[in-house]
């Protein structure tokens, strides 16, 4: 995993950790997996680009507006400038979704600390609410085989470039650290057990 990236998640866990004498309104509040699996987006999305200015994604022609931390559809509005402000409210409604529908799908999410939970919502919002349907990482996860379906992320890296399926080194680099946080990260022995309890 990147070393800022992984700083970052240790310094967003202890944030969330501190803060966790304050109920939780789920209803208000994002869950600490939903701002994991949002810095995740936003290392992996809005590398090297302003944030709030729409862009073409590099996968080739046709393809949406996209802005923020990769959020497409009808309110990306070419020549407007997005603010931080602006982001975080077209963002997180979809993280809450994608909680929604990782949830829904993996039958022993209450099980999982967060850290496994980031790594489900991070492809969810990255792939799509059913992405996860009738998947290898689906089936193996509610046998309870959570290493196995951990084991299939890196898997997911492909995408469409000028019409042919290509393996994406984003999606590479992205896979393997959802990967590395759903298989390592919060167990007994590592350097993340007891940040965030589940």
């Amino acid at each position: 995993m990147n070393a800022g990236l992984r700083n970052r998640l240790l310094a967003l866990a202890a944030s969330v950790a501190l803060a966790s004498g304050t109920a939780y309104v789920a209803s208000q509040q994002p869950s600490p997996e939903v701002l994991l699996a949002m810095e995740l987006g936003s290392h992996f999305e809005s590398s090297g680009r302003r944030i709030g200015t729409p862009y073409v994604d590099r996968l080739g022609k046709g393809q949406p507006l996209t802005v923020c931390n990769g959020i497409t559809g009808p309110d990306v509005v070419a020549g407007r400038v997005y603010t931080r402000e602006d982001c975080h409210r077209l963002e997180f409604p979809r993280y809450r979704d994608a909680e929604k529908q990782a949830k829904a799908r993996l039958r022993h999410w209450d099980a999982y600390n967060p850290w496994v939970r980031a790594s489900f919502i991070d492809m969810v919002f990255n792939l799509g609410p059913s992405a996860l349907d009738g998947t290898t990482i689906q089936r193996l996860a509610n046998a309870g085989d959570l290493t196995g379906a951990c084991a299939q992320m890196p898997r997911w890296v492909y995408g469409t470039v000028a019409g042919q399926r290509a393996k994406l080194p984003g999606l590479v680099d992205r896979r393997d650290t959802t990967r590395e946080l759903c298989a390592e990260w919060g167990r007994d022995g590592h350097f993340s057990a007891g940040l965030l309890a589940p």
